[in-house]
C-alpha cells in the first residue's frame, strides 16, 4: 500500500498509513485516536480506545491516546524541591499531582505537521509550555514525532528543551485492545514484561521509594502470562524497573503482548528506565514507557531534571505483528 499522510476535512485529524498499518491523531493532547492493524487473516481492526470526534475526547477525563506531561505519573503532595526552591504544583488527585495536573499536556492544543518519506509516514507535534504552567518552572519546548515504518513499527520520539531547570517525564497513554474495539476485555491477552523489579506503592498509589523484586507477586510477567490470571481486584497500576543489563541508554525490549484469537502481537522497545502497566476496568491495557514515578522526590530513582542547554530525548517503538 502506498505511503500517505492526509488531513480529514471534517475532523482535521492527521492520518498516516504504511503497509496495512495506519493511525489517526488530533491536536488535543497530540493524541492517537485510532490505530488500525491486521489480524492473522489480514482483517483490520482499531486496536486503541478512542472516539470519532474531538468533542467526545474532550468530555472523557481519561488521557486516551494522549501525551502526558510535563511530568507523567504521580508526584506526592503535588510538590518538589529543586536547587533549594520548593515548587507547588496543581493537585488534581487528592493532595497529589498526576500526569501534569488539571490541564497537563494531554489537554493542551499541540501544533501538528504531517510528513512522509520513501519508507515512512507520520506526524510531528509541538507544544510550548509556559513558565509556571501547572506550577512547573521554566518554559518548555516539547516535540513528539510519530513515525510509521515498513517494519510495522510506530516509533514515538520525544524531545524537549527548557530555559530553567525543570522536571520532564513524557509518556504516550494509548489504551490497547489487540482484539479490536468491542472485542471484549483484555484478560486473555498474554503479557511478558522484561523486568525483575518494580516500584511498590503505598495506599495512595505513590512509590515507597523501594525497588522490589516481582518474584512471587501478581506483578510477575517475566514469562508470557494471561493478564487475567492473577489480576488484583482493582486491576493493574504498577511501574516496572526494566532490565537494562549493561545496555546503557539505548533501546531495550520492554514488553510483548499476544492476543490468541486474532493473532495480533505487540512488542515494545524503549530507551526509558521504566514502564507503567495499567488495565483499569480490564477493557484495555496501557504500557506507558517513562521514568519512575515521583522521581523528583526519590533521589535513588533516575533523575527527570532537565537543565538549560541540555536536551531531553527519548524513544519508544511499538512493533505490531501476528502469530500463526
Amino acid at each position: 500500500m502506498p505511503l500517505r499522510v492526509l488531513m480529514e476535512r471534517k475532523t482535521k485529524a492527521k492520518i498516516a498509513t504504511v503497509n496495512a498499518l495506519s493511525f489517526r491523531t488530533i491536536a488535543r493532547g497530540a493524541a492517537i485516536t485510532s490505530l488500525l492493524a491486521p489480524d492473522r487473516d489480514g482483517q483490520l481492526a482499531d486496536i486503541v480506545l478512542g472516539y470519532d470526534t474531538e468533542e467526545e475526547f474532550t468530555k472523557d477525563p481519561r488521557p486516551l491516546g494522549a501525551i502526558c506531561g510535563r511530568c507523567a505519573n504521580r508526584i506526592s503532595n503535588a510538590q518538589f524541591t529543586l536547587d533549594g526552591t520548593t515548587y507547588h504544583l496543581s493537585a488534581n488527585r487528592g493532595r497529589d499531582h498526576l500526569h501534569g495536573g488539571h490541564k497537563g499536556f494531554q489537554r493542551a492544543e499541540w501544533r501538528g505537521s504531517p510528513f512522509k518519506g520513501s519508507t515512512t509516514s507520520g506526524v510531528v507535534f509541538e507544544y510550548r509550555s509556559p513558565d509556571g504552567e501547572e506550577g512547573y518552572p521554566g518554559t518548555l519546548q516539547a516535540k513528539v514525532t510519530y513515525t510509521l515504518t515498513e517494519k510495522n513499527e510506530l516509533i514515538v520520539d520525544y524531545h524537549a528543551t527548557t530555559d530553567k531547570p525543570t522536571p520532564v517525564n513524557l509518556t504516550q497513554h494509548s489504551y490497547f485492545n489487540l482484539g479490536g474495539r468491542g472485542a471484549g476485555n483484555v484478560l486473555g491477552h498474554r503479557l511478558h514484561v522484561n523486568a525483575n523489579a518494580m516500584t511498590p506503592l503505598n495506599a495512595e498509589l505513590l512509590p515507597t521509594g523501594e525497588i522490589a523484586s516481582v518474584r512471587g507477586t501478581p506483578y510477575d510477567f517475566r514469562a508470557l502470562t494471561p493478564i487475567g490470571d492473577r489480576i488484583p481486584a482493582s486491576g493493574y497500576d504498577i511501574n516496572y524497573v526494566l532490565n537494562r543489563q549493561g545496555k546503557g541508554e539505548g533501546l531495550i525490549h520492554a514488553a510483548r503482548v499476544e492476543e490468541p484469537t486474532s493473532g495480533r502481537t505487540l512488542d515494545v522497545h524503549t530507551t526509558e528506565p521504566g514502564m507503567q502497566l495499567y488495565t483499569g476496568d480490564g477493557s484495555a491495557f496501557c504500557l506507558e514507557t517513562q521514568h519512575l514515578p515521583d522521581a523528583v522526590n526519590h533521589p535513588n530513582f533516575p533523575s527527570v531534571i532537565l537543565r538549560p542547554g541540555a536536551e531531553h530525548r527519548s524513544r519508544t517503538v511499538f512493533t505490531f505483528g501476528v502469530s500463526r
